[in-house]
């Protein structure tokens, strides 16, 4: 069976994402888990990653196009599955170690300077450190970072693969 085309690969990592993104949207206002500021951090990165595949899906690129699509939606998976790594580390701190928790996101954007709510997105807090649900004993931010290491294995496929394909 032959492989997906550079496109069409490029499609499917697209389609991954809407996926975890309707995966996300789901746990939200069906399950009614609220996201902390990492997971809302690591959406983005999950989004980032999928429009720059849609882009490559679009924009039917060569050889050093392919590439610079691929190293962006790699350095996107890199960088998200930093934050889910760093909420699967504060999800298996010891209670007494938890950072504080926080105020909520929209108290954060109306009460303090972009820059501050900013990096609280970026760093987390006491509420990330919450597991809320899990499936086969992992939480949302550990199947996020296995999430993200998949859209990196795909980026990375996409700039080594032979051009012909």
């Amino acid at each position: 069976m032959p492989l997906p085309s550079i496109r069409y690969t490029f499609l499917l990592i697209a389609l991954g994402t809407l996926g975890l993104m309707l995966t996300g949207y789901y746990m939200q206002f069906v399950m009614k888990l609220i996201p902390c500021p990492l997971c809302i951090t690591q959406r983005f990165f999950i989004i980032a990653v999928g429009i720059t595949a849609l882009a490559a899906f679009f924009h039917q690129p060569q050889k050093l196009g392919r590439r610079l699509y691929a190293s962006l939606g790699g350095l996107f998976a890199i960088i998200g599955g930093g934050f889910s790594s760093r909420q699967v580390w504060l999800q298996s701190l010891p209670p007494d170690q938890v950072p504080a928790c926080g105020p909520d996101l929209s108290y954060l954007i109306e009460n303090f300077p972009l820059k501050e709510a900013f990096m609280v997105l970026l760093r987390g807090d006491g509420n990330c450190a919450e597991v809320t649900w899990t499936f086969l004993g992992v939480s949302i931010a550990g199947w996020t970072l296995v999430a993200f290491s998949g859209l990196l294995l795909f980026n990375v496929w996409q700039w080594v693969r032979p051009e012909h394909n």
